[in-house]
């Protein structure tokens, strides 16, 4: 086993209502105000009320190409990343010597050395600290890092790692395109971070840590789904491929997949008590919901992070993570329930962890 010891989410120092964005985003992308309804319509009908942004809104039409765009990437995620690890080792009772590995992940910019790298100094990690940076698992990836260091740590027990999101949506919004994956990831995702900090069997024994466990995973690519998320990466940067067939893909697969995977630990989707699922949007919420079967305000805590910082792309499930253990989005879950959390991404792809509190 693993268990979770820690995690801690920070969002980006510039939070507006979604309102003001939309307002800011159309004199980006339409100046004579032709997309004006379209892009008002398609930004409320996201659910999202207030985001976050890694600068100030009337610093986006100063970005002059992807490298003045990355730079601030590196500059304020170097920034929020740092606070995430102090908080979630803080919430772990840990130091950061006491970390043996450390992971990264962002698909929203890109760091060499990468951005747990930069971290090490300016944190106090060890200098002997393994690192793992990934790019391009997208929205999956704050799931599937939390099952790759289970994975770690079965095989390490008496580590502790660390699961870095740094994501900056906003800055890779691209001025000149009106078409419709544009208008809706500028309607929909917002900027934030978030770490999580892991111990294996060993560790976690010995210094009486307590929190959930990770009892297994699973990884589920789909056929033929290539095109259905992800980047077209250019000369101005990552042009967003995005799909209208998300929900299509949920309300085929899903359901089997995750009766599947409980199946082989004796547990039917019923059993599960606690949700920790990716605010993917409103479409794919409703895709979920209906997949699973779920009622009676189950993915409430998913539902409210995405109203209220948006979708942060791999750092989001994370978010709503810390919302269900710390209990900010409703009751901490009683010792023994089962949980699951869950994500998707480009692939098109799902990773599912089975938790127990």
């Amino acid at each position: 086993m693993s268990l979770i010891a820690g995690a801690h989410a920070v969002v980006a120092p510039y939070g507006y209502p979604q309102e003001e964005i939309i307002e800011s985003f159309t004199a980006l992308v339409s100046p004579g105000g032709a997309h004006q309804q379209i892009i008002e319509r398609i930004h409320i009908a996201t659910g999202v009320k207030h985001r976050n942004l890694a600068i100030p809104l009337k610093d986006y039409a100063a970005l002059a190409d992807f490298g003045a765009a990355n730079d601030q990437f590196i500059r304020v995620g170097l920034d929020l990343g740092a606070s995430a690890i102090a908080g979630a080792l803080a919430a772990a009772n840990l130091e950061a010597t006491d970390v043996d590995m450390i992971m990264s992940t962002s698909v929203t910019g890109i760091a060499a050395p990468s951005l747990e790298a930069r971290l090490v100094p300016r944190l106090g990690l060890r200098e002997d600290v393994k690192r793992m940076p990934i790019f391009g698992l997208g929205c999956v990836a704050g799931a599937a890092g939390i099952a790759r260091l289970h994975d770690y740590l079965v095989g390490h027990p008496d580590d502790v790692a660390v699961l870095l999101s740094v994501e900056l949506c906003s800055l890779t919004v691209q001025r000149d395109d009106v078409s419709m994956p544009n208008i809706v990831a500028s309607g929909l995702f917002g900027d934030g971070a978030a770490a999580v900090v892991m111990v294996g069997a060993n560790r976690a024994a010995r210094m009486g840590i307590t929190g959930p466990r990770v009892v297994a995973s699973r990884s589920r690519l789909y056929p033929d789904t290539e095109r259905t998320m992800g980047w077209d990466i250019g000369g101005s940067g990552f042009r967003i491929v995005l799909s209208a067939g998300v929900a299509d893909i949920i309300n085929q697969y899903l359901g089997d997949d995750v009766s599947d995977f409980l199946g082989d630990h004796d547990l039917k989707i019923a059993d599960i008590k606690r949700w920790v699922c990716h605010p993917g949007g409103p479409r794919v919420l409703e895709a979920m919901e209906s997949a699973l079967d779920l009622h009676d305000g189950q993915l409430d805590v998913t539902w409210r992070s995405l109203a209220a910082i948006g979708n942060l792309s791999s750092a989001s499930v994370l978010h709503v993570l810390c919302d269900t253990v710390y209990g900010s989005g409703g009751l901490v879950p009683e010792p023994g329930t089962p949980g699951m959390l869950t994500a998707m991404g480009p692939g098109f792809c799902a990773e599912l962890v089975l938790l127990q509190w």
